[in-house]
């Protein structure tokens, strides 16, 4: 697939450096959607050309524009993949599948692409590498770890954009039962328990 070397050259060019969605988050998302394609009957070279793109447009998590990510990056991969020869349905398929797979935008995908683009991107905000992200996110915002009252939010309603632990209760726990596909699941309940892990030493430590 020479178009698809050509396109992660497209993106290395694109995208900015990011802790949490630069162009290693892609490849890993990448990587997990190729995963998922083994265990699913879908278009391979559409879902990898939409792992790919899904963020080449990635707004600050403190920007105004950034529930919009999705959707401008949807608009944008239109315009990249117009110089391949990719027929107006299959840059539609890559297109929504972008469009759609944010945990902001509420959507559940349409096409069997698009629910593969959205576990893939969603496994990776879960197990150590999602711990990782959600923590350099907060640093880069200089947001502090945890409520000091109620680190765990046993007695309020999470609000990570104060609290970084409360992005664990207010997000990354309600993965697991969002997944699409039945490989994505499995995995997700696997990464699912080193967040609950993790926590579970937190508390030791902080508590």
């Amino acid at each position: 697939m020479n178009v698809l070397k050509s396109i992660k050259n497209d993106v290395k060019n694109i995208i900015e450096h990011d802790p949490a969605h630069d162009f290693d988050h892609i490849m890993r998302v990448y990587n997990n959607a190729q995963k998922i394609c083994k265990k699913e009957k879908a278009n391979k070279k559409l879902v990898l050309c939409a792992a790919l793109l899904h963020d080449i447009v990635s707004y600050p998590k403190s920007h105004r524009y950034s529930k919009l990510s999705s959707i401008h990056s949807a608009k944008k991969s239109k315009q990249l993949l117009k110089k391949y020869s990719f027929s107006d349905e299959e840059i539609l398929i890559i297109s929504e599948a972008i469009r759609d797979h944010s945990f902001s935008q509420n959507k559940i995908p349409e096409t069997i692409e698009g629910k593969i683009l959205q576990d893939a991107d969603r496994l990776d905000a879960l197990g150590a590498i999602g711990i990782a992200r959600v923590f350099a996110t907060a640093g880069s915002l200089k947001r502090p770890f945890y409520n000091p009252h109620d680190p765990f939010c046993e007695k309020r309603k999470p609000d990570d954009k104060t609290w970084t632990v409360d992005h664990f209760f207010q997000k990354l726990f309600k993965l697991e039962s969002l997944m699409n596909t039945k490989s994505g699941k499995i995995e997700a309940k696997k990464r699912t328990l080193v967040l609950k892990k993790f926590l579970e030493q937190l508390k030791q430590e902080c508590c």
